[in-house]
């Protein structure tokens, strides 16, 4: 399979770890890729940082967003210029393992997938592990609706099969919006439980403040999909019920 791959990173104020991202693409065995990372506005070193490495390589591409719109406007920017049939996504904190494309998407050719995912590894601000989180074998929009089992850094869509499909520019949680939208379509699909990438938990992330967390699933449930509040509403309390069982079992 030599078809093009589309990565969408988008960067805000990432000069401690993009480097290690776009390396961890650099490095892919499958190589007919395209790396389009969109800037939000940083104020660090982001920015040269980036255009260092594409001195090297044409394969990446560098867009700088004129006002600060959080990171679903910054992915939808990257999405718009993307040229490959595969949409993939690297946040600019996250690492992909050597091999992730190539047994990605053979993965995604032998079962004829239009939408996939895999398990990642979990590692700290400073690198260490610290968990694999396994990615369920198959997944439906009812359970979608529970909970995000797609972690945004191994998903990838088919946009020849699924057309041009972009994130909810709400702050938080679009990722998972734009599952739930391809979920409503396929109703089913499969991801592997081999972990392909590594995502790296920061201090200041949404990941580590659940009650910030709780407010943005809302926002999916009432503003996104339309649910009334009522709904919105019963849809969080299983939500938190789904995390406790979760937590009990693991002990």
């Amino acid at each position: 399979m030599k078809e093009l791959v589309s990565i969408i990173t988008p960067s805000y104020n990432s000069e401690k770890f993009i480097s290690e991202t776009i390396s961890s693409i650099i490095n892919q065995t499958y190589t007919n890729w395209e790396l389009l990372i969109t800037d939000d506005c940083s104020i660090d070193n982001t920015i040269n940082i980036v255009k260092s490495f594409q001195k090297n390589d044409s394969r990446i591409k560098l867009f700088i967003l004129k006002s600060n719109g959080g990171a679903g406007l910054a992915r939808n920017n990257s999405i718009r210029n993307a040229k490959g049939r595969y949409i993939a996504f690297c946040d600019s904190d996250d690492q992909w393992k050597t091999n992730k494309i190539e047994k990605q998407l053979g993965f995604m050719n032998r079962l004829s997938l239009k939408f996939t995912y895999s398990s990642y590894d979990v590692v700290d601000e400073f690198g260490s592990f610290k968990s694999v989180k396994e990615a369920p074998k198959t997944i439906s929009y009812k359970m979608m609706l529970n909970n995000n089992y797609v972690g945004c850094l191994t998903a990838i869509y088919d946009r020849k099969l699924l057309g041009n499909l972009y994130m909810n520019e709400i702050r938080k949680r679009q990722d998972w919006a734009l599952w739930l939208y391809i979920m409503k379509i396929l109703k089913t699909t499969r991801g592997m439980s081999e972990s392909l990438a590594i995502y790296r938990v920061r201090s200041n992330s949404i990941s580590k403040n659940k009650v910030e967390m709780l407010k943005y699933n809302y926002q999916v449930y009432n503003i996104v999909l339309g649910y009334n509040h009522f709904l919105s509403f019963f849809l969080i309390i299983n939500y938190i019920f789904q995390y406790i069982i979760k937590k009990i079992n693991k002990q």
